[in-house]
């Protein structure tokens, strides 16, 4: 190598090494004039994170919506459940002569009239006393008031106060003109309130499912429930979001996948003693409290104009009660209904109901009345299969859906596509057009209540994820109805139904939805029916209307 060829490598050699330290100088200048920045910067997973959604972009395995601790969840869960037991306290039963006794028991109209003025409240105090015309120094029985009109088809529930010793105060608004009829009735003495109660809380199994598995051209059939205490291998449908599990026993050979159907039945379990078990005999169930003079009259008077109300709308806080039927119609208390054309008023809209057969009845009465929607065979089978109509002029799309898990009932229904309704309100894009009404409850009341009030909780989340990516998405809630008195009462007693009703009005006070007092309606029509008659379902549907339109 010649001698000017070797200065210049050298002198190259010189450049990288100046560059390099000046390099290093500026590197740790940067740092130490302000360290605690450059760390953050190197300890921030932020740039990793963002590296490892482009990898996995093609199979994503991070949820959209990450869960909320189980902690949290069950902390909440315990809050609610607290709030219903200070309101139903353990009574003592020695004896059936110690429990309240509708005959036994007075009620006595207070500031008695001979003539009312519509708008007046009407008081009522209801003193409780036992078979042997004691008086009770306790509350917590389970009572039903309502006043009604038979000849102009007019009801309307009336509000319990409880006082704890004993006594209740009973209001009635009087809200129409003419001759009223007073009811209160007894529906379950405290002790037998208390007794629902805490067997409500021992057990899952007054219900046995039944799940049926395709295997080749036959079926296996196994024992499902929401939980099963067996040593065999056990197949778990998990909800992963919610951590909601249904469980199956695994037939031998036959992959977990292979569910198709289930289908259910009551076994023959019963957390009540014997003496218990009679508090809830047909003739001890919904007693007369109010005696023969139980009429008055309501006129008209010379008061002031009632001032107009505003039209409903979503959002609205409910009063108790919330309205009154006059004529077979349903009349709000705090906000007015409008007359509005179905049809009209849907078109456009893609009107989503999830939950039970109450809200399917709904899908039912809107193919009753409008002509052009077409049903659309979804090949299920079943009064549980999804359903689907559409008006494809009118741009109405209506759909319903049933819930998850527990779905009681001894016909056999699909699962092949069963899921909780929180996830399909996770999937739903939202919109102004779009508009979700939710009806959960009867099928909750054999299980223990946090069964329901965890599905109303992860159900309430999923809505307000909902309503932050979409905003002007209508939501609706229908609470549950009354039913039957003479059910099977353990499992299935409007106490239960009651209980819930209060935890979902907990759960959803202050989310911008519209409410369905189903409940407090189904008390003033007096139906007690789990499927109300139609007119009450269209009450209900023109309450919707008017929230959507």
């Amino acid at each position: 190598m010649t001698r000017a060829r070797i200065m210049k490598t050298m002198t190259s050699r010189k450049s990288l090494w100046v560059l390099l330290f000046i390099v290093i100088f500026w590197v740790s200048f940067t740092i130490f004039r302000n360290p605690l920045k450059i760390w953050a910067v190197f300890k921030s997973p932020v740039s990793f994170s963002r590296w490892n959604l482009v990898l996995k972009s093609a199979c994503p395995t991070v949820p959209l919506n990450p869960p909320v601790s189980p902690k949290e969840t069950e902390l909440r869960v315990r809050e609610v459940l607290e709030k219903l037991d200070q309101q139903i306290p353990p009574r003592p039963f020695a004896h059936l002569n110690n429990t309240t006794s509708a005959t036994h028991s007075t009620a006595t109209i207070l500031n008695h009239q001979d003539t009312y003025c519509m708008g007046d409240t009407l008081d009522v105090l209801l003193e409780a006393r036992d078979h042997l015309g004691r008086r009770k120094e306790y509350g917590g029985d389970f009572l039903r008031a309502r006043i009604s009109s038979p000849a102009l088809k007019a009801g309307a529930s009336g509000k319990v106060t409880d006082f704890n010793n004993g006594t209740y105060l009973i209001s009635f608004t009087l809200s129409w003109e003419g001759q009223v009829s007073l009811s209160v009735l007894l529906m379950h003495p405290s002790e037998g309130v208390s007794a629902l109660w805490r067997a409500r809380k021992q057990g899952y199994d007054r219900v046995i499912f039944t799940g049926q598995f395709a295997s080749g051209a036959s079926q296996v059939h196994t024992d499902c429930a929401l939980v099963l205490n067996s040593s065999v291998e056990l197949c778990q449908y998990l909800d992963a979001q919610d951590q909601e599990a249904f469980y199956c026993v695994k037939p031998p050979d036959v992959p977990c996948a292979a569910l198709t159907h289930m289908n259910s039945k009551n076994k023959d379990v019963s957390y009540l003693s014997q003496q218990e078990r009679s508090l809830f005999v047909r003739s001890n169930i919904g007693v007369e409290i109010m005696g023969k003079s139980n009429v008055i009259s309501v006129s008209k008077c010379n008061k002031e104009a009632v001032p107009e109300k505003e039209k409903c709308k979503l959002g609205m806080v409910s009063t108790t009660p919330s309205g009154h039927v006059w004529k077979n119609t349903w009349n709000p208390a705090s906000c007015s209904l409008a007359p509005i054309k179905m049809k009209d008023c849907l078109r456009g809209k893609f009107i989503h109901l999830m939950g039970d057969s109450t809200i399917r009845q709904w899908m039912e009465y809107f193919k009753s009345k409008i002509n052009t929607l077409r049903s659309v065979d979804l090949h299920e089978i079943g009064k549980l299969q999804h359903q689907l109509a559409v008006d494809l002029d009118g741009k109405i799309n209506i759909q319903w859906q049933k819930h998850g898990y527990p779905l009681v009932g001894s016909l056999v229904y699909s699962v092949k596509e069963i899921e909780n309704i929180a996830r399909i309100i996770d999937r739903t894009g939202g919109e102004k057009n779009t508009v979700i009404v939710i009806s959960l409850g009867q099928h909750f009341r054999p299980f223990p209540i946090d069964v329901f009030i965890r599905r109303a909780l992860n159900v309430h989340r999923a809505l307000q994820r909902l309503l932050l990516r979409s905003p002007d998405t209508m939501v609706i809630l229908k609470t549950e109805n009354t039913r039957e008195l003479s059910s099977d009462v353990e499992r299935f007693s409007d106490f239960h139904g009651y209980t819930q009703y209060l935890a979902l009005k907990d759960i959803f006070q202050g989310l911008n939805v519209g409410v369905i007092d189903a409940w407090d309606m189904t008390i003033a029509y007096g139906t007690n029916n789990v499927h109300p008659p139609e007119h009450v379902v269209g009450s209900q549907i023109n309450i919707f209307l008017n929230y959507i339109c």
